[in-house]
């Protein structure tokens, strides 16, 4: 059964929360995130002034991925911390001092909402999205330390076929920054499935601030961790969410709870 964060103050009552946590109890030693999950926008803020066709686009959520981490829960018997709203109205996996962490233009598309936010528009936006679901994270893997885990944290992404014009040719991509205790051997595996290209650090990078919430919840506290990108054409129905989900979990399973991965980086 899920379990379901309580609504802040910019939700209404009758609104889907800010974050659910999916198979809570789930043995496995791994969080896995889903920070841009949904397209939802909260009733108080309206559209964002963003037309709906551009709200169905992937500058609005990551399309598919939201499927693929449910479908990694339940093969991994592993807890899901899934975002409920749209990273247009704040992007969990930004700092707070970045620039698209409400961004005023996505990907050529204007945000009319972001454009004349004021302190307090940002905080009421903090304080019912962001800090919720990183709490939720924490809670999951304080849950984890208690239990006498060290838990992998696995975020799940996904991205558009073409950018700017060019046609990616990765189905996959592996993001990571300096710890690669499992980025590495997930590479090795992934790469050895026959017709599968997968990206290190590309379509985006780990080093570049897109992992934020991979930093805070991850490199920090020094356990491991690992951003997966899956293309969104290939998860953008039931069939291929099964397909890439079981090839994912078939990878990941080969490395959970292998001691040189799981321990407690030192220094962090």
């Amino acid at each position: 059964m899920d379990t379901l964060a309580s609504p802040a103050a910019l939700l209404t009552p009758d609104e889907p929360p800010a974050v659910t946590v999916v198979n809570p109890q789930g043995a496995a030693p791994v969080v896995l995130l889903c920070e841009h999950a949904a397209r939802r926008v909260p009733a108080r803020l309206g559209t964002l002034g963003v037309p709906p066709a551009d709200m169905e686009r992937h500058i609005a959520w990551d399309i598919g991925a939201e499927a693929v981490t449910r479908a990694l829960a339940r093969r991994l018997d592993a807890p899901a911390v899934i975002a409920g709203y749209s990273r247009l109205v704040v992007d969990l996996n930004r700092p707070l001092d970045s620039a698209t962490l409400m961004p005023a233009v996505s990907d050529g598309t204007p945000i009319l909402a972001n454009q004349t936010l004021t302190d307090a528009d940002r905080q009421a936006r903090l304080d019912a999205l962001f800090h919720p679901y990183h709490a939720a994270v924490a809670t999951c893997v304080d849950a984890k330390r208690a239990a006498g885990q060290v838990p992998a944290i696995i975020s799940v992404h996904s991205f558009t076929p073409v950018m700017n014009g060019f046609q990616r040719p990765w189905h996959l991509g592996v993001l990571w920054d300096q710890d690669g205790r499992l980025p590495l051997p997930l590479l090795e595996l992934l790469r050895a499935l026959p017709g599968v290209v997968v990206g290190d650090n590309v379509p985006y990078s780990g080093r570049d601030g897109h992992g934020y919430t991979l930093k805070t919840h991850s490199t920090r506290p020094g356990l491991p961790g690992v951003l997966i990108e899956v293309r969104q054409d290939l998860v953008g129905d039931a069939v291929g969410v099964e397909h890439w989900s079981a090839l994912l979990a078939q990878a990941l399973g080969q490395l959970i709870g292998r001691p040189d991965i799981h321990h407690v980086l030192a220094g962090a």
